[in-house]
Formats: C-alpha cells, sequence, structure tokens
C-alpha cells in the first residue's frame, strides 16, 4: 500500500511556529514531531511506501525523514515550486503512483486506521474516498431569518452539527484523467466536478480521535492530551 503525505503548505495559522519549522514538524509532546507519528502509524498499518510532497522549509522534512527506512517505510519525495492546492502535485506523481492509494495532510493526529480507509475505497468502486468527522459549531451570535426585511425566526446561539473532511482521501488513479499537471487543483474543485458529473465520492465515517494541528486550538490540545493517548496513537510504541 502506498500514501502520498502533502507536507507543502506554509502553516500561516501556527506562526509564529512554523516560521523555522514546517507545520508537519512540530512538535506533539515532548519527543514526536507531527509527521513522524503519521509515518510510524501508516508502517504499523502496512503502508510500505510512501510519497511526501514538500514546499515551504522542505529540505527540513527531507533532513528529517531520510529515505524512511527507520520507519520500514521506502519514503520519495515530490517538490512543490508553487502552491498547487491539495490535490495539484498528485497530477505531477501520476507514472509514480499506483491505481488506488492513499492521500492524506501531513498535520492529522488521528487513530483512523488509514489501512481500512484504502480497503474501503477500493472496496466502493467510488472515484474518491473521503474519511470524515463530525464536529459541532457553536455560534456566539443570536441568529435570525429574515424574508422581506421581516424578521420570522430567531435562535439564540445555536449549535450546528456537520461532518467535515479529515484530510485523509482513498484516491483511484483515474480520478485524475483530464487534469493538467502544473495547474493548481484543489480537494474543492474536484469534489465539486465529480458532483457536477453525479460521479460521487465515498463518506469513510470516523467517529475516533481526530485533530486538525493545523488548526492553533487543535494543536495546543493535542499538546495537552498526548502523553494520555500516546498508546492509543503510538501502538506497541
Amino acid at each position: 500500500m502506498h500514501a502520498v503525505i502533502l507536507a507543502g503548505g506554509k502553516g500561516v495559522r501556527l506562526r509564529p511556529y512554523t516560521t523555522a519549522l514546517p507545520k508537519p514538524l512540530v512538535p506533539i509532546g515532548d519527543q514526536h514531531a507531527i509527521l513522524e507519528i503519521v509515518l510510524r502509524q501508516l508502517s504499523t498499518a502496512g503502508f510500505t511506501s510512501c510519497t511526501i510532497a514538500i514546499g515551504h522549509l522542505g529540505e527540513i522534512i527531507r533532513a528529517y525523514v531520510g529515505d524512511g527506512s527507520q520507519w520500514g517505510l521506502t519514503v520519495d519525495y515530490a517538490t512543490e515550486d508553487s502552491p498547487l492546492g491539495t490535490m495539484g502535485p498528485l497530477l505531477n506523481l501520476r507514472h509514480r503512483l499506483p491505481e488506488t492509494f492513499l492521500v492524506m495532510n501531513g498535520d492529522v493526529l488521528t487513530d483512523l486506521d488509514y489501512a481500512d480507509v484504502l480497503h474501503q475505497h477500493r472496496a466502493s468502486g467510488a472515484p474518491l474516498t473521503i474519511a470524515t468527522y463530525a464536529r459541532k459549531v457553536h455560534i456566539d451570535f443570536g441568529v435570525l431569518t429574515t424574508d422581506s426585511s421581516k424578521v420570522v425566526a430567531f435562535t439564540e446561539k445555536p449549535s450546528m452539527d456537520y461532518r467535515v473532511s479529515m484530510g485523509v482521501y482513498g484516491l483511484s488513479l483515474a480520478t485524475l484523467d483530464g487534469y493538467t499537471p502544473g495547474l493548481p487543483l484543489g480537494f474543492d474543485e474536484l469534489v465539486l466536478d465529480l458532483l457536477r458529473t453525479d460521479n460521487q465520492p465515498h463518506a469513510y465515517d470516523f467517529d475516533g480521535y481526530w485533530l486538525d494541528i493545523g488548526r492553533p486550538d487543535d494543536y495546543d490540545r493535542a499538546n495537552a492530551e498526548f502523553t494520555t493517548r500516546k498508546s492509543l496513537l503510538l501502538k506497541g510504541a
């Protein structure tokens, strides 16, 4: 099994941490970088190879990870000279990718079974599988519903439930047909194109542990919880 880790972003939301470090190398706990945790998890799940798409401070990632052998992986790299969006880097890699593979952001902290995502993607026959997570959004305002300048409903500080993308996907190589290498391609554009052509992605619903380390609140929470969650996130460590 093969995974592509997207690690080329600038991590603007985590400044000043990411002024000197690429976002996937920000520390979690006292001993681990988030990217190290991800690579350990992929290896434990049975993945044997990985491509890391690098850009901002990418040489630091290359120096840190090397060939991946310390985690039992074969790691190669793709350099992003200009921002290509979430899916754009994959277009330049097509000749190096298998028919189905995992794609994930390099700043995800979760106990998701990555291998099962890929297995279910293959079984579904869908062009794209999106790992999803339930989030509750609290709105700190009174919400008004208006019609012809009249207030017709009011809700005080409501909460809304959504299923959001976890930044982990199963992808089939043929799904990238028709897109031009070297041009930006976002996850949003790909999903909208699939919906427009009645080629719906598959949802992999997950309700375990997940944090988006790119969000400052989630990053602080990850560091606060890592000691108690370590055995869950790094099985056998």
